[in-house]
């Protein structure tokens, strides 16, 4: 949306943090295993509405230095409890405590075999079975409500509902309930089939 992000100023929109993964790896896993849970604790924050026209902290993540502004780690903010719980929390970085972040972050160092791979899907990526998407109102990075974002995924999919759900990109743990009624409205009236029939009796 270069309304948001003006070519000059933001040359690749909101996707920035994605190149300082590929430009700055090993950086990027430094300051996140610095503090992991101080790392989960900042990553998983619901949706905020006033960011709705702003452009997204992932914008600038290169034109900082790295994440959080280009801090050594993530800092000590309070966590947020409408998105996930404190035995989550810990869960989370427990394991990335084992793991690392190494895995999670090469993720954006595979968009050419992402690219490849694709390019070998059946009938031309092109999807004749139900499909469902959520879309995310106040996911300010993966903004697919108030750009064109979405258009490919509407060209390639001949049987596809949408639902506009008020969350950020957390949609599952902020809203839980509303994408459990989005998913079973979907499956009722798109794929009747696998839902289970009910009798009505006395």
């Amino acid at each position: 949306d270069r309304d948001v992000y003006p070519m000059n100023d933001y040359p690749v929109g909101q996707w920035d943090y994605q190149l300082f993964y590929q430009e700055n790896l090993e950086r990027a896993i430094e300051v996140f295993e610095a503090d992991t849970y101080a790392t989960v604790k900042a990553l998983f924050r619901k949706g905020d509405p006033n960011g709705l026209g702003r452009p997204a902290m992932t914008a600038s993540v290169r034109t900082e230095g790295g994440w959080f502004g280009g801090a050594e780690a993530a800092p000590d903010i309070p966590a947020d409890h409408d998105v996930v719980t404190e035995a989550d929390l810990r869960f989370y970085a427990a394991a990335l405590d084992r793991n690392g972040f190494f895995g999670p972050d090469s993720w954006y160092l595979n968009h050419d075999a992402n690219e490849t791979y694709a390019a070998t899907a059946q009938n031309d990526g092109r999807l004749e079975m139900p499909v469902l998407f959520l879309h995310g109102k106040y996911d300010h990075v993966c903004q697919t409500v108030a750009t064109n974002l979405a258009e490919p995924m509407r060209e390639y999919c001949s049987d596809l509902t949408e639902f506009t759900l008020d969350t950020g990109h957390w949609m599952a743990q902020e809203a839980p309930l509303e994408v459990n009624a989005a998913l079973v409205a979907w499956l009722r009236a798109s794929v009747p089939d696998a839902w289970p029939k009910l009798t009505s009796g006395g």
